[in-house]
């Protein structure tokens, strides 16, 4: 009897010991809780997620420069009668995976409940998980490649996804009547493999021909025996899902070897940066033309942000010293305004505090006519956008330092 009652004892002690150090379901499950981030004070915080260094620091400041001015206008919000000052705290996660998932955690640790980018899809797949398991929501600008969004319900994105705009291009390319494409991308990088993976699947099920493949390494500069297998294969066409900063080396030396190819990217070229006698006659797809004028709210985007530029020479500068509008500026302004209108949506409700979650659930359901057109997530967290801006760079662009627009493009049914 005094075997059994001490072997009693012991089997409750043994028990009391488990829940104390956290086992069984139940407090597991709450310690693995998503539960966000919540607003102390007045002041919400909202990540700016983008490369500012690095082969993407172009064009991810660019979309800097398009939060920045959504900022400027919309510097506060009145939620429950309360007027909340929004701070931007911006990260550079330099064009890299390692330094992305650094930079996101940073971004967390100073209390942000929601994130806007980023420029460049490995960082934004990198840093997902981060997001995702803080409870913060993220709102990418101009990250194409499908990953981004894929089984994150904490990741949404203003643009189209590469799927679409391959598609488009290769759609471009059959319009002008190229049979024959050649292929450059980059080894490891998700958007520059995953963009020449969807073009060669719509060209050649165009009835195109792939006649060559070729990939570069990271930070390698000198193209010439690609370019020569290249010019060997006869292509009618080369398409490069490329950075501004492979672009503006790799243009001159296409020229050098004599390849009278036409040349087509996707979005990322579209910076002025490659505006140069040898990139005449490239074309490449983006999210957006500034003398787009169906839209009452770009053309308003683009005059107030136009000035916004020429009021501070760094911001020229930032933006290729030009006050031409990128396209990535108007994502960058429609994802803080995504981010606005869904704080915007909580007043009215009844909560304590607000909390990232809480804005995440808002975004869900958000919806309104943005720069880039109609803001509206899909199921994934996508926007629904069925049109591209097809530009190209010619004579004129060498002086007026501007793209000029050639038509919008959809992909044939």
């Amino acid at each position: 009897m005094k075997k059994l009652s001490l072997l009693l004892v012991l089997v409750m002690l043994v028990s009391v010991f488990a829940v104390g150090c956290g086992g069984g379901e139940e407090p597991a499950a709450e310690e693995n809780a998503v539960t966000g981030i919540t607003v102390d004070g007045t002041t919400i915080k909202i990540g700016v997620f983008e490369p500012t260094t690095g082969e993407n620091g172009g064009g991810g400041m660019q979309e800097v420069l398009g939060a920045r001015y959504a900022n400027q206008i919309h510097p506060t919000v009145d939620i429950n009668g309360t007027t909340y000052d929004i701070e931007l705290v911006e990260v550079d996660n330099q064009s890299d995976k390692t330094a992305a998932v650094t930079a996101a955690q940073s971004l967390i640790s100073s209390g942000v409940v929601g994130v806007l980018g980023s420029y460049g899809s490995g960082v934004s797949i990198a840093a997902g998980d981060t997001f995702r398991n803080a409870g913060v929501p993220a709102v990418g600008c101009s990250c194409t490649n499908p990953q981004v969004t894929a089984g994150n319900d904490f990741y949404f994105r203003a643009c189209f996804l590469d799927p679409f705009q391959g598609t488009v291009m290769a759609n471009y390319a059959i319009s002008e009547g190229y049979k024959n494409a050649a292929v450059i991308s980059q080894n490891g990088d998700d958007y520059s493999t995953g963009l020449a993976g969807y073009f060669k699947q719509a060209f050649e099920s165009l009835g195109g021909t792939i006649v060559s493949d070729q990939t570069y390494q990271t930070n390698e500069s000198d193209f010439n025996a690609i370019l020569t297998t290249i010019k060997g294969s006869n292509p009618d066409c080369i398409f490069i899902p490329s950075s501004i900063q492979t672009a503006t080396l790799i243009l001159p030396q296409i020229t050098a070897n004599g390849i009278d190819a036409a040349i087509m990217a996707g979005d990322t070229w579209e910076n002025a940066a490659i505006i140069s006698k040898d990139g005449v006659g490239v074309a490449f797809s983006t999210f957006f033309d500034e003398k787009d004028e169906t839209n009452p709210v770009a053309a308003e985007f683009v005059k107030g942000f136009k000035e916004y530029l020429n009021a501070d020479p760094k911001n020229l500068t930032f933006n290729a010293n030009t006050d031409t509008v990128a396209a990535v500026s108007a994502l960058g302004f429609d994802s803080y305004m995504a981010v606005y209108h869904a704080l915007e949506s909580l007043d009215g409700t009844e909560f304590d505090k607000i909390n990232s979650v809480m804005v995440r659930d808002a975004l869900v359901k958000v919806e309104f006519d943005g720069v880039t057109g109609k803001i509206k997530f899909d199921e994934n967290g996508d926007a629904m956008k069925d049109t591209a801006y097809i530009k190209t760079i010619t004579d004129e662009s060498l002086s007026t330092k501007e793209f000029q627009f050639l038509r919008t493009q959809s992909v044939e049914k």
